[in-house]
């Protein structure tokens, strides 16, 4: 009978599944290692292409912010000019209108009534002067109340007071301007003294 040994036979074996063992586990690492350099290269990519769009972003941001501070910086420009024209336009109007207002009183203020003075606030206008009498008060009220440009007048206060040995009625008024109001087209008013009477304004 033969008898074979076959424990050499077994150990190459054993050697060599070692062997393809060891070899297999090596191209496995080697395959992991490629996976997770191409996984890191390929984020590496994403972070690299978010970045430079953020800075793109951040630039583009930059420059409208700019152009924002531009645009409020011309918007206040646009503003202030448009302030200092309508400050202008009124400074004309007003001018206009204190010459209406002049020349309405004078057609409205009749003879015997002396202005001592006239202050405007807005549209109302306070009177302070002396009349002859209390008549040539109420005549002055009526007149005011008929004229074009003015409208409402209240009496404030009227007192007597002598000047020279004379009396005088000194009257203190409000009245009320019409803005809208043609001035330069109305007649005097029945009892009115003509334009060229001295008034201290």
């Amino acid at each position: 009978m033969i008898r074979i040994n076959l424990l050499p036979h077994r150990e190459e074996k054993r050697k060599a599944l070692r062997q393809q063992f060891f070899a297999l586990s090596g191209l496995i690492a080697v395959l992991a290692l490629l996976i997770v350099v191409m996984v890191h290269g390929v984020i590496a990519g994403y972070i690299s292409q978010q970045e430079s769009k953020n800075e793109f972003l951040k630039k583009e941001i930059a420059a409208l912010d700019k152009e924002i501070d531009e645009i409020k910086r011309l918007k206040e420009q646009t503003n202030a000019l448009l302030s200092r024209k309508g400050v202008i336009e009124s400074l004309q109007g007003g001018r206009a209108e204190t010459v209406q207002l002049f020349n309405e009183l004078a057609r409205q203020v009749p003879a015997g009534i002396y202005l001592k003075s006239l202050k405007q606030t807005g549209n109302r206008i306070v009177i302070t002067g002396i009349a002859q009498s209390n008549a040539r008060v109420s005549t002055l009220m009526r007149n005011l109340e008929a004229s074009p440009l003015l409208e409402r007048p209240d009496l404030v206060e009227i007192k007597a007071v002598t000047q020279g040995n004379r009396r005088y009625a000194e009257f203190n008024l409000n009245v009320l301007v019409t803005r809208t109001a043609a001035a330069t087209d109305a007649k005097p008013a029945p009892g009115a003294q003509p334009p060229k009477q001295d008034k201290k304004a």
